[in-house]
């Protein structure tokens, strides 16, 4: 949400679709994501790196980002204080 301890926490982020070889960017601010846009460039404080069908099942509320991290679906690349940051979000 945008309030409380996601305040202030701005961070470039990269969504790479490998079955597409498509690359979105944004910003994350304050637990929302801004700016998007199709881009060609992975540079990013947080990479994400998944399929169509994940990012759909995500955004759908029908596959968890815990789950998909720890079976594979989604990889996440990003600095520790980053990560421990993202699992307030996701």
């Amino acid at each position: 949400n945008g309030s409380g301890r996601n305040n202030g926490f701005d961070r470039t982020l990269t969504c790479s679709l490998r079955d597409l070889g498509v690359v979105y960017a944004g910003r994350l601010k304050d637990g929302h994501l801004v700016d998007i846009r199709r881009t060609e460039s992975r540079d990013a404080q947080i990479r994400l790196t998944m399929t169509s069908d994940d990012l759909l099942a995500l955004v759908d509320g029908e596959l968890k980002m815990a789950s998909a991290r720890a079976t594979g679906r989604v990889k996440v690349e990003a600095g520790v204080r980053d990560l421990l940051r993202l699992r307030t979000i996701f």
